[in-house]
């Protein structure tokens, strides 16, 4: 079907509104969509007289929802970090594998070889694999190539993912994540002779929708990110942070103060930084992924999330070295298993709450006005998502009203 008019009927939506309903569920219900936008949702039996004559399409009782997001991915680099996979299980920690040279720093000797070509073939497919499990948006960030040259060449693939696939793409740009070698003890001329001046070339250029960083002991420290945070400012650009994933150094708190889109991995945050979070609308990115993959023990703080209202998205973080993860539906088990989200939370954390996350006002949730990028499982509850572990209950996708 090619067609962005469509009555979609029989089907069993789980909307992801707020609502009375776990799931914002609507049984036996019907969606209207007009050029790729919906129109109206609710019960079959209610269909207003506007949209009767518009084209039916039976999902034969299947179970809608919002198409998958994945609000947080390193999906472009080249070559992989095996080698150091099997360096941390014999013993060798996250830090020290990056102190000796390897981590983000040897994948960026990899993605400054690779072209603009190869680099695109193999991101493609991994999003190909993203598509195949209902996913329809999707973040990618640079940091890999921590030169201009090579950090432009990445947001432009991102870019061309987008142009040759059926998912929308949201690009972050990440020039703070690693201090390269031949700035090596020099950070601070780092942020100023090469991050800053790339994120202008790259605003410029028209290649960023967003501006992260990594605040931690083993990258960049708070009044350093702050000055890349400032920059963004000037440029009008929303910021989000890999904070509090080894250690707390406040860096929560900082991107918070910058009404920051989300902070993400947050497993040593403390309940100031929740506070913090709260008061600006942070969205709390959780990657189980980077998790599971270092065998870490320090969970994010889920509890005091809930308690201050704290909204959860869920990620893959897909990268080579520390989440070699390239399922959402993983992800969704791996949130319930790990941290102990419960499966509604799981799969609000992978569409409303993903959504709210990329600053995304038109995707996450089955309602009126809002784009028809949907996923169609053949299953009976929603909570089935989070459950399986290794199966993909796909049955096809809606992009732009379209059903593929």
């Amino acid at each position: 079907m090619t067609d962005k008019n469509n009555l979609f009927v029989d089907l069993n939506a789980a909307t992801m509104v707020e609502s009375p309903e776990p799931y914002g569920q609507i049984k036996d219900a019907a969606i209207a969509v007009i050029d790729g936008v919906i129109k109206w949702v609710g019960p079959a039996s209610d269909v207003p007289d506007t949209y009767t004559s518009l084209p039916r399409t039976s999902l034969g009782g299947r179970l809608v929802t919002p198409g998958l997001i994945d609000c947080h991915t390193h999906i472009v680099h080249g070559g992989d970090r095996a080698i150091e996979f099997e360096m941390r299980l014999n013993g060798a920690s996250y830090e020290e594998v990056a102190r000796a040279g390897g981590g983000i720093v040897s994948t960026v000797k990899a993605t400054r070889a690779a072209t603009e070509d190869e680099l695109l073939v193999d991101a493609l497919r991994r999003v190909d694999v993203m598509i195949a499990e209902g996913v329809t948006c999707i973040e990618i960030k640079s940091g890999y190539g921590l030169d201009m040259e090579t950090e432009l060449r990445m947001l432009r693939v991102a870019r061309a993912i987008m142009a040759n696939r059926a998912i929308i793409v949201k690009t972050t740009f990440l020039g703070a994540h690693a201090t390269p070698a031949e700035y090596a003890g020099r950070d601070d001329a780092y942020i100023d002779d090469v991050c800053i001046p790339t994120l202008r070339a790259a605003h410029a250029e028209g290649l960023v929708d967003a501006v992260d960083g990594f605040c931690e002991g083993i990258a960049f420290h708070p009044a350093q990110i702050a000055r890349v945070f400032d920059v963004a400012r000037e440029l009008g650009l929303p910021v989000k942070l890999h904070a509090e994933q080894l250690s707390n150094l406040g860096g929560a708190k900082l991107a918070a103060s910058y009404g920051a889109l989300s902070a993400d991995h947050i497993e040593y945050l403390d309940e100031d930084g929740v506070k913090a979070m709260a008061e600006a609308g942070t969205v709390a990115v959780i990657l189980p992924g980077a998790f599971y993959t270092l065998r870490e023990t320090q969970a994010p703080p889920i509890d005091l999330l809930r308690k201050y209202n704290v909204p959860m998205a869920l990620a893959t973080d897909i990268n080579p070295g520390t989440s070699p993860v390239n399922s959402m539906l993983l992800t969704l088990n791996m949130g319930c298993t790990l941290f102990r989200m419960t499966p509604e939370e799981a799969l609000r954390g992978a569409t409303q709450h993903a959504a709210r996350a990329l600053g995304l006002t038109n995707s996450g949730t089955i309602a009126a006005g809002m784009r028809a990028d949907l996923a169609v499982w053949d299953i009976k509850h929603p909570a089935e998502l989070a459950y399986r572990i290794g199966f993909n209950p796909l049955h096809s996708r809606i992009f732009g009203g379209i059903l593929a």
